[in-house]
């Protein structure tokens, strides 16, 4: 008798698992269940599922640290593979670091070693692949000021190679990684090699807790949520009634980034439920889970803002969240 798919996965992987609630894996804490779910520890983990579902002719779902996702409640009839190469190694200035990494916890690890650059991501429940992937920002610095080079496989042609950071294409929240050319998302992000600044350990520690004061006093970190709904607009209003009507635009223009939280607050959409899930009273660019929101009321508040700042201030808000098995 010729073996099941599910056979077939064990035999090459033998700590895989099956129908794991993917709400259990993401910050949002929504998510159906994945058909087949795999924890890679390394690379050559990572290559043997590729590998296997490539021959298997199965989907498969790379997860990191669950931030930045929404997950249907159909789950994902495939195989996710969560990448967790934490390997961190330091020579002088640079850290090589995997893809599963916390970035908080490798944000205090450089800092005890007196690099800074990270001090943004105090606090962010993302790993390194996950913000390299997405281009992190915060607090006017980004992932990509530090990259130096990323090691990658290629889903479609199972090839490990290395890009340099102008292959890697970054842009506001995106990479090549995220928007890849015609082909599809084919460029899985193993390790990183960071290049640091130099300082005092003091001075470092010292801006992380600003950084995360801040978050606490501003972001609804008490709860489930995937951080930034929607991405900054990056242009200026040139409308005169709306500048007469809404003045702080004149403040954002000099910027040339509007807030998309400002926006949204200014449609009167604070505080404003769907089921269990919300727009945050603390910060309108955070929908958050009040308790087993479902996927549909999250999406149902992300097309409500989408289409209240298109009316009022002639916006397209693009999100930063990625929706799987929608």
């Amino acid at each position: 008798m010729e073996k099941s798919i599910s056979d077939k996965l064990k035999s090459k992987l033998p700590d895989i698992q099956e129908n794991i609630l993917l709400k259990y894996c993401t910050t949002y804490k929504i998510g159906g269940p994945a058909k087949y779910f795999f924890i890679a520890k390394t690379k050559d983990d990572l290559m043997t599922a590729l590998k296997t579902a490539k021959s298997l002719r199965l989907p498969v779902l790379i997860l990191g640290g669950g931030s930045n996702l929404l997950v249907s409640e159909k789950g994902f009839k495939g195989l996710v593979v969560k990448i967790n190469i934490l390997d961190v190694k330091f020579e002088n200035n640079k850290i090589f670091v995997g893809a599963g990494a916390s970035l908080t916890k490798l944000a205090y690890l450089s800092a005890d070693n007196g690099l800074s650059g990270l001090e943004w991501s105090a606090g962010v429940p993302g790993t390194i692949g996950g913000a390299i992937y997405g281009n992190a920002q915060a607090f006017g610095e980004k992932i990509s000021d530090l990259v130096e080079s990323v090691e990658l496989i290629n889903l479609k042609t199972l090839k490990s190679s290395s890009f340099t950071k102008k292959q890697c294409k970054f842009s506001l929240k995106n990479s090549v990684f995220k928007n890849p050319p015609v082909g599809g998302k084919n460029l899985i992000i193993v390790s990183a090699v960071l290049e640091f600044r130099n300082d005092e350990v003091e001075k470092i520690k010292s801006q992380i807790k600003k950084n995360l004061d801040y978050r606490r006093s501003n972001h609804p970190m008490d709860f489930p949520s995937a951080g930034s709904v929607f991405i900054n607009p990056e242009l200026k209003i040139k409308n005169k009634e709306l500048l007469e009507k809404f003045p702080e635009l004149n403040e954002y223009n000099k910027k040339g980034v509007i807030p998309a939280g400002y926006l949204i607050a200014k449609c009167g959409l604070v505080g404003k439920k769907i089921g269990n899930a919300q727009i945050s009273e603390k910060h309108a660019n955070f929908i958050i889970n009040l308790g087993e929101a479902k996927s549909k009321d999250v999406l149902t508040l992300i097309s409500l803002a989408q289409k209240k700042v298109k009316k009022n201030f002639r916006i397209n808000l693009e999100t930063e969240v990625q929706l799987v098995g929608f």
